[in-house]
């Protein structure tokens, strides 16, 4: 049997490096003796041993299958392919950066007067929201591209209405955070592992790099959220020491500030249902819509979270039009690549009927 030596890069897992040379986990696990499983990290910089199997595993990927991890190298590149598909179809903007520098983007795909605004990845442990749009946005344009319904909508003649924008991943750092963990090189390793008491695994990790959780973050009763969480950085809860202060926040606000949405969806993890409210003040028209969007998924509408600080509630207080907080799957975060074909099953529908609310 002959080996490979392959040098970790940044973004790297150990089911995207078995899934780049078409082996198993278990065949790298095997011959890496410092790798205990499948969820270990590995860091950028270490080589692992990579055989060279007789009879590769080489199973086709079924296209709503999930067999790795997304995260923002898993963007990057997608964001290359969609402008080198489909540059007429979709406009790709860069509206911030992370902590870290890197670049949060807007997909906008449509030409309607009527703007909506779908997003997630906002929470670092719940990156198959990010995979959801993704692969939304990829399925919507080829069904545009080859002039076809998708299931049964009429995208193109819906799209000539309708301008949508798509942040598939707010929260870049902290997803990688919880896919790769903390190495001594990473900018932020004593400040994360202070946050983190020392701790190296990151399952539990909702926040941004600097221990903020970005959907506390914003000024619709962000002072009763903050006296009700942690008074310093956190894996989770943790509301800033003001709002908007932190950079992936501002990209979200200063976006929303410039277009007119009619309406936003922010999709979030876990416990199949959709938040629709938010102290009484969503208009009158939000409880017609969320009971279109339970329908076409089977996620149960439930008016109030009994939260404040969300990037929902304050769209309902400032802009006084409907808000939707969907929380895909059922579980615990991170859910398990198994979850994503039930959120895919659940939230195609949804994600389409949103588009003619």
């Amino acid at each position: 049997m002959s080996l490979y030596k392959y040098l970790v890069k940044q973004g790297d897992t150990i089911h995207k490096v078995a899934y780049l040379f078409q082996v198993r986990p278990l065949d790298i696990i095997l011959i890496n003796p410092q790798i205990k499983n499948e969820k270990d990290y590995i860091y950028p910089g270490e080589y692992l041993i990579i055989p060279n199997v007789k009879g590769r595993y080489n199973r086709e990927d079924e296209p709503f299958d999930c067999t790795m991890e997304y995260g923002p190298t898993d963007l990057q590149e997608d964001v290359q392919k969609l402008k080198k598909y489909y540059s007429s179809l979709v406009s790709i903007q860069k509206i911030g950066n992370s902590v870290m520098g890197k670049p949060i983007y807007a997909f906008v795909i449509g030409t309607g007067k009527k703007e909506i605004f779908y997003s997630g990845g906002w929470h670092a442990n719940e990156w198959l929201t990010s995979k959801f749009l993704i692969i939304f946005v990829k399925e919507l344009l080829q069904h545009l591209q080859g002039n076809l319904t998708f299931f049964h909508y009429d995208v193109v003649r819906i799209l000539q209405n309708v301008k949508l924008f798509v942040v598939p991943m707010v929260n870049p750092d902290g997803i990688e955070l919880v896919q790769q963990g903390i190495y001594k090189e990473h900018p932020f390793y004593h400040s994360v592992l202070k946050i983190n008491k020392g701790a190296k695994r990151f399952e539990h990790w909702s926040s941004n790099i600097r221990g903020v959780d970005l959907n506390h973050q914003w000024p619709a009763g962000w002072d009763i959220e903050a006296r009700e969480s942690p008074k310093i950085p956190w894996p989770r809860h943790y509301s800033g020491e003001a709002p908007l202060t932190e950079p992936e926040v501002n990209a979200i606000f200063h976006l929303t500030q410039r277009q007119q949405f009619s309406y936003v969806l922010a999709f979030h993890s876990q416990g199949q249902v959709i938040y629709w409210g938010y102290k009484n003040i969503e208009p009158p028209q939000s409880k017609e819509m969320v009971e279109r969007l339970s329908l076409v998924s089977s996620y149960q509408p439930i008016k109030t979270a009994d939260s404040d600080g969300g990037y929902k509630d304050w769209f309902i207080q400032e802009k006084k039009r409907p808000g939707f907080t969907i929380e895909v799957g059922v579980g615990t975060n991170p859910l398990p690549f198994t979850a994503f074909n039930e959120i895919w099953a659940n939230n195609s529908l949804l994600a389409l009927e949103g588009l003619i609310l």
